[in-house]
């Protein structure tokens, strides 16, 4: 996915799909905000979970939470079918 930092403006909430670290099989929707990187003047960055991500194009960042979840559908497929285990 290309970024495009235009888009993204210090402040706004943006929406990830993130994995959990410690299970590899198991990822979710994370709504994240736009900063200003602390430590890399001129570049935008993730804050979430206390932690600053860089604004990549290895996140899969999106505007919209409904945009996220779409997203997520169509890599994860639909994690309510019964019988799924993660």
């Amino acid at each position: 996915m290309e970024i495009e930092n235009k888009s993204f403006h210090p402040g706004d909430v943006a929406y990830v799909i993130i994995r959990n670290p410690h299970v590899q099989g198991v990822a979710n929707v994370q709504q994240a905000a736009v900063v200003n990187h602390p430590n890399r003047p001129n570049e935008l960055a993730l804050f979430m979970y206390e932690t600053y991500y860089p604004l990549s194009e290895e996140v899969a960042i999106y505007q919209t939470e409904h945009e996220a979840e779409v997203a997520f559908q169509q890599a994860f497929g639909n994690t309510e079918v019964e019988g799924y285990d993660g």
